[in-house]
């Protein structure tokens, strides 16, 4: 795989744009936009947080709390992005694979109405194996982090 030149910044990618880079689909989509991109090094993914999500009726129907997860799923999609943009158009559609997650921790609660600000950073790739650090940010705060690595794999 052929590693674009660190630096390169991308225009900011619309959903649909999303979906050609990484799989995921609804209810599993936890990137609404990415307005940055700076290759082979960094990203910065939105997720809007509606009490429409699915995950709501159950967690918790009285207290909606976003599962921690999910916030990290939202990391490693708004990665996944990341890797598609510096590897270029035969990336796309590929899978990313946990390997590890590590130091995940939970701040505060993310509820409805909240917007994640998701801080993509790639630490190293070697191969197809790459690990990030990523923070969640509401207004500035950070509700969430961790560190973690991803298999980039055909489908």
């Amino acid at each position: 795989m052929d590693v674009t030149e660190p630096g390169t910044r991308v225009e900011a990618l619309d959903i649909a744009r999303i979906m050609q880079a990484i799989p995921h689909r609804y209810p599993f989509l936890m990137v609404d936009r990415v307005v940055e991109v700076v290759k082979n090094e960094s990203a910065i993914g939105i997720k809007n947080v509606s009490i429409n999500e699915s995950y709501f009726q159950g967690h918790f129907p009285a207290h909606p709390v976003m599962p921690g997860v999910l916030i990290i799923e939202a990391m490693a999609q708004t990665a996944g992005v990341l890797v598609v943009e510096t590897l270029g158009p035969e990336s796309q559609g590929k899978l990313v694979y946990f390997m590890m997650i590590e130091n995940a921790k939970f701040r505060r609660p993310v509820v409805p109405g909240d917007q994640l600000r998701i801080h993509v950073k790639k630490e190293r790739n070697r191969g197809n194996v790459w690990k990030f650090s990523a923070e969640a940010k509401v207004d500035g705060a950070v509700v969430a982090e961790s560190t973690y690595a991803a298999m980039i794999l055909d489908r």
